[in-house]
């Protein structure tokens, strides 16, 4: 029962985080430390990822018109733009794909630890403070995903890529790099969830495989109570990011993410000095 409650709360953390630019692995670490659930190690590294699909399933059922180019509600001109809004998805997610499937473990091995986390944590959240900074009072020259061209589809891949560091944020990588040419801050959340599908797709799908599937009667069950709840909290998560950044920026998220990174590099100087 105890371990119910804790698969709930992760699951919880995941469908916050996973949309808001903050890490959401920077947080599992942080709870998942905290909590320690009874499971494997193996299995935990799995599940912090494949549950995941839950929050995607957010995405896909909130905008599953503007996604589907097959809607009888469309002209043909708008099943053409979805189409291509496709096409700018596998254009941008080609960098994540490449190295993703070169380097994915290897990267894991070296960054998937407390500090190389809280160190990304406060890279990026001092980094959306200097651009939003930079850009106050400036008009964004995309405010439409239509508008983005091959060159600016690959700027943003390239930062996606990036967020396969764990705790950089594969939201908040990709934010930054829109924002930094220019992109509106609702395009660039927009676009941000739409290039999640494919990439979080893949990565879930390399862990399970990973994993080899050998998953037990409770284990599976965790993983589909965790997916479950991701997804209900997700349509919560990606409600309040559309409604909020109307209204702000996203300095906010980067104050914020200082003070996690802070947190977790005082709580892993702790636990050495107590280990």
């Amino acid at each position: 029962m105890l371990d119910f409650i804790k698969v709930v709360i992760l699951g919880i953390v995941e469908g916050i985080t996973e949309w808001l630019p903050v890490s959401s692995t920077g947080h599992l670490i942080l709870v998942g430390s905290v909590l320690k659930p009874g499971l494997s190690d193996a299995f935990m590294e799995m599940f912090d990822v494949v549950i995941q699909l839950g929050a995607i399933m957010a995405v896909v059922v909130l905008y599953f018109h503007k996604l589907n180019p097959f809607s009888p509600r469309k002209s043909e001109r708008q099943k053409m733009l979805t189409w291509q809004m496709w096409i700018k998805v596998a254009i941008a997610s080609v960098p994540a794909a490449i190295v993703g499937l070169l380097f994915n473990d290897y990267l894991d091995a070296i960054f998937y630890k407390p500090v190389p986390v809280a160190i990304m944590l406060i890279v990026y959240g001092v980094l959306f403070i200097i651009i939003e900074d930079k850009h106050r009072g400036k008009q964004p020259k995309v405010t439409r995903i239509s508008q983005l061209t091959l060159k600016m589809l690959l700027w943003i891949g390239v930062f996606q890529m990036l967020a396969l560091i764990p705790g950089t944020s594969r939201s908040g990588a990709t934010i930054v790099g829109a924002l930094l040419i220019g992109v509106s801050r609702e395009t660039a959340a927009e676009f941000t969830f739409f290039l999640a599908i494919p990439v979080m797709f893949g990565a879930s799908l390399l862990k399970l495989l990973k994993f080899g599937f050998a998953f037990s009667a409770a284990e599976f069950g965790f993983l589909m109570l965790g997916c479950i709840v991701s997804f209900g909290v997700s349509i919560f998560a990606i409600k309040f990011l559309m409604g909020y950044i109307k209204q702000h920026d996203f300095k906010v998220f980067g104050y914020y993410r200082i003070a996690l990174g802070v947190l977790i590099l005082i709580v892993s100087i702790f636990q050495v000095i107590m280990g």
